[in-house]
């Protein structure tokens, strides 16, 4: 491991952050003299950010905690373009009333990881459309694209898969890249940001804005990717069977998770992955994670345990965190039914597979019928095989789905 004389670059480093730099000794060198401003773009496709966008959240929370300070920047412009990094197919475009809702709900995950304010390392938040909305397009030409080679751009990896698999490429969205590299160039200027980090994937597209910024002003920025996080058995973190794992608890259907199931998903770790998560996504210190490390056997729960409530409190609260912790405990250990339960108002009773949808156990009513018929379902921890059936609801009963999912009908 590398040496680093700056807490910025130690922390990230310690904490296993650091997968590409542009310059590791003249970040360092920067970061150990004075506070560093630096930025991590987030488009606005959804009402909420998932889990995949954690380890980003994260390296902007490592930064403030080392003393400088992080930009996070809304794609309010680059998401009505789409990015085309790795993807199979065009993103569907959104229009302005849609992107400012997602915004909107985006944001409200940043406030529990960063102290935003007008202080010298206090956090901002800036929309590029403010700059992307007002360009004129023979001016960008004239200016910015001159900088780009096409020949260059078309070896970049996220480009090559496209073509590779002969999948349309648009003209819109081989414009995103030149837009992301034109926002390290603006918010050098505007806010004398001088890194840009990102995920391993947007290592083209990062490197094309230090270039930029170099050809364009003659400033000196940087670049930091992060690896990309997988699972012991090798599959894509946050990637479930159940769909993705979203930040938000509030939100629109299908754009949210409870800080019951959120710590759910983080109890339900493999083994292998323990030690790793609790660096990149807790707070817990670094001794306190090698001791975690080391438990065998059984006792490797009690880390889970640990791991999922300690995710959950950055996000949700202590309380919240606390609280998924009891339920899982009175669910599980005890045969309760804790608070954090999900629930629904049934005015004394509700059919099955309503109830499976209703609690978000189910995408669907086949899905539930499905689940029924496997055997899966059951109600007060007796089994139930009728997909047709009407629950009776004159007081609070619970509903199973498997091993690990469960809720309560109130009458």
């Amino acid at each position: 491991m590398t040496t680093y004389s700056s807490d910025f670059l130690r922390l990230l480093s310690e904490r296993g952050y650091i997968h590409q730099t542009t310059d590791a000794e003249g970040l360092d060198a920067l970061a150990a003299k004075e506070i560093v401003t630096g930025y991590i773009g987030f488009d606005a496709t959804a009402p909420s950010l998932h889990v995949g966008s954690l380890v980003q959240i994260m390296m902007l929370r490592r930064m403030q905690q080392a003393g400088h300070k992080p930009i996070v920047l809304m794609g309010g412009g680059t998401t009505k373009v789409g990015d085309p990094s790795f993807k199979a197919e065009e993103r569907k475009l959104l229009d302005d009333e849609a992107i400012a809702a997602n915004i909107a709900g985006i944001r409200k995950v940043f406030e529990r990881f960063l102290t935003f304010g007008d202080g010298p390392t206090d956090a901002v938040l800036v929309d590029n459309a403010a700059w992307l909305d007002k360009l004129e397009y023979l001016p960008f030409l004239r200016e910015v694209g001159r900088h780009f080679s096409v020949n260059r751009m078309l070896t970049f990896d996220s480009v090559q898969l496209r073509l590779e698999r002969e999948q349309s490429l648009s003209f819109l969205e081989f414009n995103y890249m030149i837009m992301q590299a034109y926002d390290f160039l603006e918010l050098s200027r505007r806010q004398g940001c001088r890194l840009q980090m990102g995920g391993s994937d947007q290592w083209g597209n990062i490197i094309n804005g230090v270039e930029l910024c170099r050809r364009a002003d003659g400033t000196e920025v940087f670049a930091v990717t992060t690896p990309l996080i997988t699972t012991a058995d090798g599959a894509k973190m946050g990637k479930t069977a159940q769909g993705a794992v979203w930040l938000n608890a509030d939100g629109p259907d299908g754009y949210r998770l409870s800080a019951y199931d959120y710590w759910q998903f983080w109890r339900n770790t493999a083994d292998a992955d323990v030690a790793k998560f609790a660096r990149l996504f807790t707070d817990l210190p670094l001794d306190e994670i090698a001791r975690l490390e080391g438990l065998q056997g059984a006792d490797i729960n009690q880390a889970k345990i640990v791991l999922a409530t300690e995710a959950t409190a950055l996000l949700h609260g202590r309380e919240a965190a606390d609280a998924a912790a009891a339920t899982a405990t009175a669910t599980f250990a005890g045969g309760g039914s804790g608070e954090a339960l999900p629930r629904i108002e049934t005015g004394g009773e509700i059919g099955l597979l309503a109830a499976l949808v209703g609690l978000g156990f189910c995408a669907s009513n086949g899905e539930a019928k499905r689940k029924v018929a496997e055997g899966a379902v059951k109600l007060d921890g007796e089994p139930v095989s009728d997909s047709a059936a009407v629950i009776s609801v004159p007081s609070e009963r619970k509903l199973s789905l498997g091993k690990k999912k469960h809720g309560l009908l109130l009458p």
